[in-house]
């Protein structure tokens, strides 16, 4: 069924791009699939714009990497593409991704083939099974693909089912997920944790200028040191749908949340937003200066200082659903924009 639908797609793309050249209609986005190489691709007018991957060598699926409509790179290279001047540390923050730092007692977030095996081991993995559909459109295609959340013992403790929607018109690319979570055999506990839930790490330039090292601590207080680097055109700057801006969104509840810079020659804006009908909302954010763009709806406890507390718990057979939503804009930020873009999404 994949093949025929890859092969669909190409079709798709063909009639789509003729008809673009004799109207002013949405862009052709295009899904094709190709398993045996462990991707996805999504491209719009033929152009490159994400694509899901899951290679032997990360612990997660992840859409990697992420462009604009202008075609520039807004997620960082490494470790998968290793780009000049950027940072190398938290080797498990690739792309755009889904997991958590404490399911039932075990980490999924930190796995890295930075780890030694015997440390690995100890560590969750999310393991893509199947992809269950996918269909190519004019302004916007769908990804279907079905994961299992395998613990240490080789259990599956979640079963994941995840549709993503991929939308682009000629100045701006977005990328809907709706994440169902699925408990097997035994209740399954997200103990509030700082790590998760849907992380993307930013390109270089997104980062905000540092002047100062850093040093982060896991949840098992495994430290990663953050060297300050040139910060020649660093340039990013969060701002929170409550007002506030730079490092003081972290921890911080949003119903969104912007990151915007320039990029090259570009001027990019991010914006991730949050579903009213998902746990925890609005939520936390687990935003970082060092180019960590995460929202955490579920380590509450962690974020308020112990003042709330959620340990969100699924019985055996229910579900959780996470929706989620980011674009990828031109910049420079607009409130008004941004408002707006929320809006369409939650409604």
């Amino acid at each position: 069924m994949t093949r025929g639908r890859s092969q669909l797609g190409a079709a798709v793309l063909s009639v789509l791009c003729a008809g673009q050249a004799e109207s002013d209609g949405p862009p052709p986005v295009v899904v094709r699939a190709a398993p045996e190489a462990r991707r996805v691709d999504v491209s719009v007018k033929g152009a490159p714009f994400t694509a899901y991957i899951w290679p032997e060598r990360l612990a997660k699926p992840v859409l990697y990497p992420i462009r604009t409509a202008r075609g520039t790179p807004v997620t960082r290279g490494f470790p998968l593409d290793p780009r000049p001047g950027e940072r190398v540390d938290h080797p498990h923050q690739v792309g755009l991704w889904f997991n958590y730092g404490d399911v039932n007692g075990v980490d999924f977030w930190n796995n890295s083939e930075a780890l030694k095996p015997e440390a690995r081991a100890k560590l969750g993995r999310i393991r893509h099974r199947r992809i269950a559909s996918t269909r190519s459109g004019a302004g916007e295609a769908e990804l279907v693909v079905d994961a299992d959340w395998v613990m240490p013992d080789r259990s599956i403790v979640l079963v994941e089912n995840t549709g993503f929607v991929f939308r682009a018109d000629d100045s701006s690319r977005s990328v809907e997920r709706i994440t169902r979570l699925t408990a097997q055999r035994e209740p399954v506990r997200f103990a509030d944790n700082k790590e998760g839930v849907l992380g993307l790490r930013v390109a270089r330039a997104l980062e905000e200028p540092a002047d100062k090292p850093e040093l982060f601590t896991d949840a098992s207080g495994n430290p990663t040191p953050v060297p300050v680097l040139d910060n020649a055109g660093v340039n990013g700057s969060y701002t929170s749908s409550e007002g506030l801006t730079g490092a003081s969104v972290w921890g911080t509840r949003g119903r969104w949340m912007a990151l915007a810079g320039r990029v090259g020659e570009e001027d990019v804006v991010l914006l991730m937003v949050d579903h009213p009908a998902n746990p925890g909302y609005p939520t936390y954010w687990h935003a970082r200066g060092y180019g960590l763009f995460a929202a955490n709806p579920l380590g509450q406890s962690i974020f308020s200082n112990g003042k709330q507390t959620l340990n969100f718990t699924l019985a055996p057979g229910a579900t959780a659903v996470f929706r989620h939503l980011l674009r990828v804009l031109p910049g420079p930020f607009s409130r008004d924009r941004a408002v707006q873009a929320a809006l369409g999404f939650t409604k």
